[in-house]
């Protein structure tokens, strides 16, 4: 799919260990990690089976509703009003680095799959980076297999 922005982003693979808050602190998602049983040690024997997939702008992947997508504008600009002043500095800081060159390599966001449903695991500000810039960003899609 072409972007309709002059601008480009390159998607790489995240690294798990950065994205530790994420998993042990972010009180939104402890919920969807109780229910599918998935503790630290089961994502990371996942987490390197993972692969990059296009995520346009939608609460779904491959049919698959995505949580904490924040996928329409309504909720997009809610969240940014509730958001914390470094969030959107952060979001700003690479705003600006596309601005300048064009292009930009960035850490793909998470999104964690597991029975029939998925979650948002981190990068919310990339996404919405791409999004904004009417671009199709790439996620780090990781499934986790049935069982514990």
């Amino acid at each position: 799919m072409h972007s309709i922005s002059a601008h480009r982003i390159d998607w790489v693979q995240p690294d798990l260990d950065e994205e530790q808050w994420e998993f042990f602190q972010h009180p939104a998602k402890q919920e969807f990690y109780r229910r599918h049983g998935i503790g630290w040690d089961r994502l990371s024997a996942a987490f390197e089976r993972g692969r990059l997939v296009p995520y346009p702008r939608s609460d779904r992947i491959m049919g698959i509703p995505v949580a904490l997508s924040y996928h329409t504008y309504e909720e997009y600009s809610t969240y940014l009003a509730r958001a914390k002043r470094g969030y959107r500095k952060n979001y700003m800081k690479m705003e600006e680095a596309l601005q300048c060159s064009g292009v930009l390599m960035l850490k793909a966001p998470i999104i964690l799959a597991c029975r029939g449903e998925a979650l948002l695991f981190s990068g919310y500000r990339r996404l919405c980076l791409a999004w904004n810039y009417g671009m199709v960003p790439y996620i780090w899609l990781v499934s986790l297999p049935e069982g514990t």
